[in-house]
């Protein structure tokens, strides 16, 4: 296990990709975004998409379609669409099972800006299962709603003929992973392809007791979207305002509301305004932690790190003390909704805890074999004894 030298990120990450030197791509590219990305040329071209999807807006009217939740990103998303590229955008919610009543009140404020929204809600029941089946095959509760999240907005704007779909961050950039035919650019219609879709076949969501077509709603349109004319950008691509803080701050401005139940021992993240809209994503970052040994207290450092907010000194500490962290009021809610017990819940966590990463404690307790930051400890003492030896 690796740790970036720049931030904190291991190489634990699925297709993570480091430099010669021991840093990560994500830290790699925001250097190239600080000192050398011409923003100008690159809002240009933005600005040019704009104007060609505006010459083609659907026969409603509309000139892109946005996928929103109600946060800080989609708040950025909209609003830079609406006000500074002068587009008519259709924004598009997949309302979450359990939304939380400050995610509904969210997606209310965004649309007092003077938006049209189509809401999406897969079937519940169907929803469920494959929540169910997303946690006991892969150890990610979160991955179903993945599927129907990312293809909501080029659902839509393929059936409401809009020529333009506006996503926010490109994760090869963002997390500086390897993306194979995803590049690490402004193109978006390639979405399906990122490795938390794993090309976008929802068939495995289907369970004997359905109908084939519970499976629509989960189904990114890959074939229909690269067939048809339809741009879909990456906004971080072009919007140099574009980053985890000012995003967040810009949102708030606007009346973003944050989870007022927030600490970071009971979410596992530091911002209250990330991921408001369902506590889903706090058991769902927990489970991520013990199969790759972080979660979302590393993602959310290693943004303020290579924004030239925190030192990564400064971050360790943090990562230690809250990574992982779910309240188990979060879990009863989940155990609840797809009908396990408690038990039943931690036997299948501990299926997934990555034992090269993890041992038990004499309480029970899974306890981290490596030091954030450097890496295994069974690593560093082998190093430490080879360097006294010499």
């Amino acid at each position: 296990m690796k740790y970036c030298k720049k931030c904190v990120q291991p190489d634990t990450r699925p297709n993570i990709v480091f430099d010669e030197d021991g840093v990560c791509m994500a830290c790699r590219y925001q250097e190239e975004m600080d000192t050398t990305v011409d923003w100008k040329m690159r809002e240009e071209e933005l600005k040019e998409i704009a104007e060609w999807a505006k010459e083609r807006s659907s026969p409603l009217g509309f000139d892109c379609t946005i996928g929103v939740s109600g946060g800080r990103d989609s708040h950025f998303q909209a609003l830079y669409a609406k006000e500074r590229l002068g587009l008519k955008p259709l924004l598009v919610t997949n309302a979450p099972d359990g939304q939380t009543e400050w995610g509904r009140a969210n997606v209310e404020n965004l649309l007092k800006f003077g938006f049209d929204l189509v809401s999406i809600r897969a079937n519940p029941l169907v929803m469920a299962a494959a929540t169910k089946k997303g946690f006991y095959k892969y150890g990610s509760p979160v991955k179903a709603s993945e599927y129907s999240l990312w293809a909501s907005a080029y659902t839509v704007a393929l059936n409401y003929d809009v020529p333009l779909v506006i996503q926010g961050e490109n994760p090869v950039i963002t997390l500086g992973i390897s993306g194979g035919e995803m590049k690490p650019d402004g193109d978006a219609r390639k979405m399906y392809l990122h490795n938390t879709l794993a090309g976008g076949d929802a068939s495995e969501w289907v369970e004997p007791w359905m109908d084939p077509r519970d499976a629509a709603m989960f189904q990114f349109p890959a074939k229909e979207l690269m067939a048809s004319d339809i741009k879909a950008v990456f906004l971080n691509y072009y919007a140099k305002e574009w980053s985890y803080t000012n995003n967040t701050e810009f949102a708030v401005a606007r009346g973003l509301r944050g989870n007022p139940h927030h600490t970071p021992m009971r979410t596992g993240k530091l911002s209250p305004y990330t991921s408001v809209d369902t506590t889903g994503h706090s058991y769902g970052q927990m489970l991520k932690y013990y199969k790759f040994g972080f979660g979302f207290i590393t993602d959310e450092v290693c943004y303020m790190i290579r924004e030239g907010r925190m030192t990564r000194d400064e971050a360790i500490p943090l990562v230690e003390m809250y990574d992982g962290k779910c309240d188990e009021e979060y879990i009863w809610d989940f155990c609840r909704y797809i009908g396990i017990t408690i038990p039943e819940f931690y036997r299948v966590r501990d299926q997934w805890v990555n034992k090269d990463l993890f041992k038990r404690g004499p309480d029970g307790k899974w306890i981290p074999k490596f030091k954030v930051g450097l890496g295994l400890l069974w690593d560093l003492s082998r190093i430490n004894e080879m360097h006294n030896k010499k």
